[in-house]
């Protein structure tokens, strides 16, 4: 499964570099970037699941995974 708040880039690569040379970088890209403002009338999780996830939204839920664990997934595109 891609993960959509997932984004990779391609840094350049010198020829000269002393370290090995990373192919992709990846980031994560929150989700209140996409949302100009908040509409009325959202659905909400309930109060206990909200203090869980650290969101009363589902829109604005961003799970963190370490980058140990390699729980999200990058597409070849780069998506």
């Amino acid at each position: 499964m891609v993960d959509p708040q997932i984004r990779a880039y391609a840094p350049f690569v010198g020829p000269f570099d002393p370290c090995k040379p990373i192919k992709i970088k990846t980031y994560l890209v929150p989700p209140q970037l996409f949302i100009p403002f908040q509409p009325m009338g959202w659905p909400q999780y309930s109060p206990a699941e909200a203090l869980r996830l650290g969101t009363l939204w589902p829109a604005l839920y961003s799970p963190y995974t370490s980058k140990k664990t390699k729980g999200r997934e990058v597409g070849t595109d780069g998506t």
